[in-house]
């Protein structure tokens, strides 16, 4: 408080002193240099809300609201053919599906094209109107602290805006279970500040250059207050949507899915003791896959892949997502009954879709 109050007499003191000292000129000089700060603060804010402003003009006629007999999610036509990309956890289980453009309306009958849980995307079509495609940018160009917004229909508020930043990239990201959607592990997500809230599932993350760079898909959860965590969301990139989204289209499956493989099925190994996990205990082997070829077999406890321990099933899917198909690893595991521990090197397969 008194450091304040110095300040402001010091600053008091220097103007009467400009005054009584014949210092006309440089009070107008003064005044003029302020004007002008003043001016080219106020111009750039003014730029910058006109910037929002265009970016929500041209891309929220393209986001539209996806609706089942579950519940209301979102969605971002993905070309002039009535495509629209959403998440898959948004149609799970759906009988039937409802389309509502960003502009309001009636309701417009879907039909489910395809989906791919693993990476959490779907895709429906609309026939019944023409809805204007959305551009989809690079994922991988942008950057943490780049501005952005989130665009969709939380707690059904249709055409909804929220902005922050992007403040994280690389997140690989595991989402439970819900109805009839099994999880997901996806990785390369986009962390942002932007408020993603229930209902902007499967809308637009955009940046101001008007290019939808993510899918919103889920926000973190704190264990602690037992809700939200405040500014956490995540989407899935553009560069995955880009991959899947098209043979979605095409073939109404996915062929390439550009996400590693063991070739195995698994489930939590639990300590008979303590009750804990310690493993993930291989239930059956995919014949002519990687595992198989290595000489891992069906009731082998795999501990660690590539140097990361795994103890649970998800552990094990979310290390596999930061691996490519072909990449060489060591994996350890240990044999049923005592028989001891192995490391061995696993070519890596690619997951079906």
């Amino acid at each position: 408080m008194r450091r304040t109050t110095g300040i402001v007499v010091a600053a008091a003191g220097l103007a009467l002193v400009a005054g009584c000292g014949g210092g006309t000129k440089n009070a107008k000089e003064a005044a003029a240099t302020t004007s002008a700060a003043t001016v080219g603060t106020t111009s750039g804010a003014a730029d910058l809300q006109k910037q929002y402003e265009q970016v929500v003009a041209s891309v929220l006629p393209s986001v539209v609201q996806v609706s089942t007999q579950d519940g209301e999610g979102s969605g971002v036509v993905y070309d002039g053919n009535g495509d629209i990309v959403t998440n898959a956890h948004v149609v799970a289980g759906a009988k039937k599906l409802h389309v509502t453009p960003a502009s309001g309306g009636k309701a417009l009958d879907a039909t489910l094209v395809g989906k791919f849980n693993t990476d959490d995307l779907a895709v429906v079509r609309v026939s019944a109107a023409k809805l204007p495609p959305a551009k989809f940018g690079d994922s991988t160009k942008v950057q943490v602290g780049q501005i952005v917004m989130a665009m969709g229909n939380p707690l059904g508020l249709s055409g909804s805006v929220s902005q922050g930043i992007i403040s994280a990239l690389g997140r690989t990201i595991t989402t439970q279970r819900e109805g009839s959607f099994p999880g997901a592990t996806t990785s390369d997500s986009i962390q942002t500040t932007a408020a993603i809230n229930p209902g902007n599932s499967g809308g637009a993350l955009v940046g101001l250059n008007g290019e939808v760079i993510g899918i919103p898909s889920s926000a973190a959860s704190d264990p602690q207050i037992g809700g939200a965590a405040v500014g956490i969301g995540f989407a899935i990139p553009s560069r995955t949507v880009n991959l899947i989204a098209p043979q979605l289209i095409k073939d109404g499956k996915v062929t390439n899915s550009g996400r590693a493989a063991l070739g195995v099925t698994v489930r939590t190994a639990l300590d008979l003791q303590t009750g804990q996990p310690n493993g993930v205990d291989v239930v059956s082997v995919t014949k002519g896959g990687s595992a198989e070829k290595a000489g891992i077999k069906a009731g082998d406890v795999i501990t660690a892949v590539n140097g990361t321990p795994v103890t649970t099933q998800s552990q094990l899917a979310e290390t596999l997502a930061g691996l490519k198909p072909g990449q060489v690893v060591k994996v350890t595991y240990k044999e049923p009954n005592g028989g001891g521990t192995k490391t061995v090197d696993v070519t890596l397969g690619e997951l079906p879709g």
